[in-house]
């Protein structure tokens, strides 16, 4: 690394950090006396990072292969699928030539499952719970999180949603089957579809204690943000990743309680009689009692968290691309504060725009015009972080390494994912294109495959962080290029199929003429989401046995970063920095500055120089 003075993180924290007796008194080395303490039931917020990151691949694994199965079912309807019924059951119906097909119920049972695990389970808890665990400790110089104890239990509450979503994919009945956003009445009518009775109950308990768990790490993370900085880290000398973790978890404090209220409101019409949410229901030509309720008002309630959640999921991404550019192009952040006053302002604006998803609900149209310019004005602080970014790599001196080409493709699919919203947020358009694949191909290229990409970028980043190793940095690049080409390769002709007008979670197109000759191109859609899900396998074996067998950490700060995390020990104790923790004289991103390639945070300032971030 081609600095010209050597930083040493060890003599700058014994000469400017600052005592701290709460690691006397609570976080010795006799902390954590058993493998039961140390690693299942920690309180470390490290190893707490690594619990929601591994459970985290868990879910995306099952996710993915979800998808992979109802995409068979849509690319070739004409070949037998007996070969899974071993793997599904019931669900592979075989006649007697020997041919399977996929049950119809279990094909919306497997969309419905595939977008509440990616949504919930992978891109909230594995993103969030992540990031904001490892870094916020790290990265604002504190011993642990405010309530290390309530940080555990929001894993474990997290851990329990998931084994109760997990049983309910083996019930008799099916899990449920009436879409991610759980809709009514498929949602409180037992006798709707089979995924409709138990299926239903345990969705919805599932979802309540993930509730419990957002809300535990969210009041956490912000308690620590506001309460534990170290000396000298005030809040303009925070990393852009702190910024959005702060502002994730107050999205989630926010909107995740609306959610649990609409679904509390949603059992009691389910168990007890209620009509907060239906009327006028006949069921096999028999009128239910039920009078006076509105499904409408359900749909208010889930998407004012809904939307938010989008940024619940894309605002940690955002951070995290923004710090592995700059150090990987080895330039300061292009406009820091113009970053952290346009991550404000999407979360300001997303609590406003909640009803474009409801153009067609029979909402006003006047009505609808407010919503519509809302979410156009979304694009205008989103563009400020592209333009950001792009003017961050700009002649920057960059290391393509696997974290920085994730974050760069992130960049790539923000932009192209993004532009399709435009088309979305205006409701005469929406009209046209609403629940059709143009939907799916947007919200699954900015939401879903950026997130991924900002995902992929932190891990491969602070990997070294986590475990003291590194991952392999070839089949990092070869998961990268397929990636990124794969995922062009399956959402990229969505947009088509949504133009001709091709209708989103239809199980068959057999009976629709006008549709026979998209049949080539979902062929392709789903061989290129086969290959897609190979590299994500490739992705979870490097992960694996980098864990164990790759390239050793050998200096605490291998990327020549700035910010604190890469001053605490390889293989840190519970308290991260064992005697004074690391004061702070500067922003986090003074790369190139005066000759040297990077200055760290706990550098104090020249005389005479000025600190950039104020």
């Amino acid at each position: 690394m081609a600095n010209t003075r050597t930083y040493d993180e060890d003599v700058l924290i014994e000469e400017h950090g600052f005592e701290d007796h709460f690691h006397d008194h609570h976080h010795g080395d006799k902390y954590q006396t058993s493998f039961l303490t140390h690693y299942i039931f920690s309180q470390d917020h490290k190893i707490i990072a690594r619990q929601f990151l591994i459970t985290g691949i868990f879910w995306g694994l099952i996710g993915a292969m979800m998808s992979v199965i109802f995409r068979l079912q849509l690319g070739f309807p004409e070949e037998s699928m007996a070969w899974i019924k071993p793997l599904l059951g019931k669900w592979i119906t075989v006649n007697e030539d020997g041919f399977g097909t996929l049950a119809p119920e279990f094909y919306y049972a497997l969309v419905t499952m595939h977008g509440t695990i990616l949504v919930f389970f992978v891109l909230t808890a594995g993103l969030s719970g992540t990031f904001a665990n490892l870094l916020i400790p790290l990265q604002l110089g504190a011993r642990d999180m405010a309530s290390p104890l309530l940080n555990m239990f929001s894993y474990w509450f997290f851990f329990l949603a998931g084994v109760i979503m997990f049983y309910s994919l083996f019930l008799s009945t099916g899990p449920f089957a009436g879409g991610w956003t759980a809709y009514p009445p498929l949602s409180i009518l037992p006798q709707a579809s089979s995924g409709s009775g138990a299926g239903m109950t345990l969705w919805t308990l599932s979802l309540v204690l993930f509730v419990v768990s957002v809300l535990l790490g969210g009041i956490n993370y912000v308690t620590t943000i506001l309460n534990l900085r170290t000396k000298g880290m005030n809040m303009w000398r925070m990393p852009l990743t702190i910024w959005a973790l702060f502002l994730t978890a107050i999205l989630g404090i926010l909107s995740f309680p609306v959610l649990a209220a609409g679904f509390f409101l949603l059992m009691c019409d389910r168990t007890l009689g209620t009509s907060f949410y239906i009327s006028e229901i006949f069921v096999g030509g028999q009128a239910l009692e039920n009078v006076g309720g509105s499904p409408i008002l359900y749909q208010h309630l889930f998407w004012f968290l809904g939307h938010p959640e989008v940024y619940i999921i894309i605002l940690p991404a955002m951070g995290l691309v923004s710090e592995v550019l700059a150090v990987h192009s080895r330039k300061p952040i292009f406009g820091y504060k113009a970053m952290v006053f346009s991550m404000l302002a999407i979360g300001f604006l997303s609590f406003i725009v909640w009803a474009h998803h409801m153009f067609m609900s029979g909402i006003n149209p006047f009505l609808s015009n407010f919503f519509v310019v809302f979410t156009l004005i979304i694009a205008v602080p989103s563009a400020v972080k592209v333009f950001n970014w792009i003017t961050t790599l700009y002649k920057g001196n960059i290391r393509f390494t696997a974290a920085s080409l994730f974050a760069i493709g992130f960049v790539s699919m923000f932009i192209s994912g993004g532009l399709t919203g435009i088309f979305l947020g205006n409701s005469v358009l929406d009209i046209q294109l609403h629940d059709t694949y143009f939907v799916v191909a947007h919200f699954h290229i900015v939401m879903g495959v950026a997130a991924f990409f900002g995902m992929f970028a932190g891990v491969y980043h602070w990997f070294p962080r986590m475990f003291g190793r590194f991952m392999n940095e070839t089949l990092g690049r070869i998961h990268f290029w397929g990636t990124l080409i794969g995922a062009y390769a399956v959402f990229w002709p969505m947009h088509y199929l949504g133009m001709a007008g091709v209708p989103r979670r239809y199980y068959s197109f057999d009976n629709f003429d006008t549709f026979a000759h998209f049949d080539g191109m979902n062929k392709f859609i789903t061989v290129a989401a086969m290959i897609v899900f190979v590299l994500q396998v490739l992705f979870i074996v490097n992960f694996f046995y980098s864990i164990f067998k790759g390239r050793k950490q050998k200096t605490k700060n291998p990327w020549g970063a700035t910010t604190l995390e890469w001053t605490a020990p390889i293989d840190a104790p519970h308290g991260n920095w064992p005697g004074k923790i690391p004061a702070v004289h500067r922003w986090p991103y003074d790369y190139g500055k005066d000759g040297e390639d990077f200055i760290p945070q706990i550098a104090p300032l020249a005389e005479g120089e000025k600190d950039h971030g104020h």
